[in-house]
């Protein structure tokens, strides 16, 4: 059950509510999600919509060492180089920090999730975890990980209790042995180019940024590329508001097509 079956049913599920044309939104797996069903039935999606972006074939994610004294060169602009540099610590150690989980999920999800579908508190503190460094990486320095800065801690339970009532911690670890288990850049839609108009959402505090330059590879119909003025990994849940003004705002470009 990986990402492109996964579109398949959302698929499914558009044409039985009655929609045959739609937009569509998502980022983390939800960016690949979308990404899978606008490659599989580019005609019904009038427009898609990321806030995140999986970019691995690509000559320009080969560029970033040469970038902070040729970005320019390499069309990166001024907020790209802030994003992206220095190189060593908001890339390589980011990526070394936070990828541990990953590497459990894409490898071994049954034996973690194990424990954690036995101990409400362990769960909470794997979930909570991201809920800290992904939305601001200077939470991590912060005694109580900065929390309670963007999200309650109903919402955060409340978030948590799904997991824990339903017991499916470990189906959601198992998505990424699912998706990344045979390999990295072994399955043909990683290869593959979006042809349906597309915007795109930068969030400052994002695991890895995305320049537009980057982004216009995969997805050639780029209409809307917005540097958001704060925010992270889980937009959706800490600035609603403004995803939703910049869905928005592409949707209208869109429709102009």
């Amino acid at each position: 059950f990986n990402s492109v079956a996964t579109a398949r049913i959302f698929y499914k599920l558009m044409l039985r509510l009655g929609f045959q044309k739609f937009y569509i939104q998502g980022g983390d797996w939800g960016s690949l999600i979308c990404t899978n069903l606008a490659q599989i039935v580019p005609n019904h999606v009038k427009g898609l919509h990321l806030n995140m972006a999986f970019i691995s074939r690509s000559i320009y994610t080969l560029t970033p060492l040469l970038g902070q004294s040729f970005g320019r060169f390499l069309g990166y602009t001024e907020r790209d180089i802030e994003l992206l540099y220095p190189f060593k610590e908001k890339v390589f150690n980011s990526i070394m920090r936070e990828s541990g989980y990953l590497h459990i999920q894409a490898t071994k999800p049954d034996t973690v999730g194990c424990a954690l579908n036995d101990s409400p508190v362990g769960l909470a503190a794997y979930i909570l975890e991201k809920f800290s460094t992904w939305t601001k990486s200077e939470y991590r320095d912060l005694e109580d990980g900065g929390l309670e800065r963007k999200f309650s801690l109903e919402d955060l339970l409340t978030n948590i209790m799904i997991y824990w009532t339903t017991g499916t911690i470990v189906s959601s670890q198992r998505y990424y042995k699912e998706n990344l288990g045979q390999g990295v850049m072994v399955h043909r839609h990683e290869g593959m180019k979006v042809f349906v108009p597309t915007g795109y959402s930068a969030f400052p505090s994002e695991i890895l940024h995305a320049p537009e330059k980057w982004v216009k590879v995969k997805y050639p119909k780029l209409i809307s590329y917005s540097y958001m003025e704060r925010g992270g990994h889980f937009a959706a849940f800490e600035e609603p508001k403004l995803l939703a003004q910049d869905i928005r705002k592409f949707v209208s470009l869109a429709e102009l097509q």
